[in-house]
């Protein structure tokens, strides 16, 4: 049993998605409820590891909208080095 809260444990496995490029800059993530769901967690768990994400600045959140993989230094197409 890791000694790692759930909702980081959580955030981390977004994290490790987002820069693997399986979440994509500017699209939407999974809903709280669709991540608490899919990962047998609590809805507030979810909700936790989301703005765990939002203090990393990985994920934006649009009320309404929902929330969208940051735009992330280094994923933009760069110049000639």
């Amino acid at each position: 049993m890791s000694a790692k809260p759930l909702y980081i444990q959580l955030a981390d496995i977004i994290t490790s998605k987002i820069s693997s490029g399986e979440l994509a800059p500017d699209r939407p993530i999974p809903s709280e409820n669709h991540l608490a769901e899919q990962y047998g967690v609590a809805r507030l768990t979810a909700r936790r590891a989301a703005q765990e994400l939002r203090e990393r600045g990985l994920i934006v959140t649009v009320r309404g909208k929902g929330s969208f993989v940051a735009e992330q230094p280094g994923t933009k197409a760069e110049g000639p080095a």
